[in-house]
């Protein structure tokens, strides 16, 4: 599975789920693709960061401030939503190793069996992201971002 960030031509941000790079080109292509938010057609891909880190001083599990977006307040449901992905993050990195700047190379080296498997997380630019999404390699970006364990106070 792939996860792409999308974007309609309203400015609505939302995520889809594909099987594969060339399934999403299939579903745009077939005009399968519309906005949860207002049902339009015109979508694209949404500017990603896979994995950016935090400031050296930000600790990891801290509360979750809320922001001004566009038309006003956050709505309550979509605070709470953030809430939960966080906690779910946190608890998923703990099994998780931190790779840092080697992440695509070592998800590379699982995915193509030259090393066993094992949940990851690191850091990666947006062209190393792209090419492994393209090479068929499950990565998505973090939900929170977080700081890299030696550079945490």
């Amino acid at each position: 599975m792939i996860v792409f960030d999308l974007s309609c031509s309203e400015g609505h941000r939302f995520e889809g789920w594909f099987d594969s790079s060339d399934d999403y080109t299939d579903q745009k292509a077939r005009r399968l693709l519309a906005c949860p938010q207002c049902g339009c057609e015109e979508i694209g891909k949404a500017p990603m960061a896979p994995s950016l880190a935090a400031k050296g001083n930000t600790r990891q599990g801290a509360a979750i401030e809320t922001t001004q977006v566009a038309k006003g307040e956050m709505p309550a449901e979509v605070k709470k939503a953030l809430e939960t992905l966080a906690k779910a993050q946190a608890k998923a990195l703990k099994s998780s190793t931190w790779v840092g700047d080697k992440f695509a190379e070592k998800a590379r080296e699982m995915h193509y069996g030259e090393a066993d498997e094992a949940p990851i997380h690191g850091r990666a630019t947006r062209d190393e992201a792209e090419d492994m999404v393209a090479e068929g390699i499950a990565v998505a970006p973090l939900v929170v971002p977080v700081a890299p364990p030696d550079e945490l106070n």
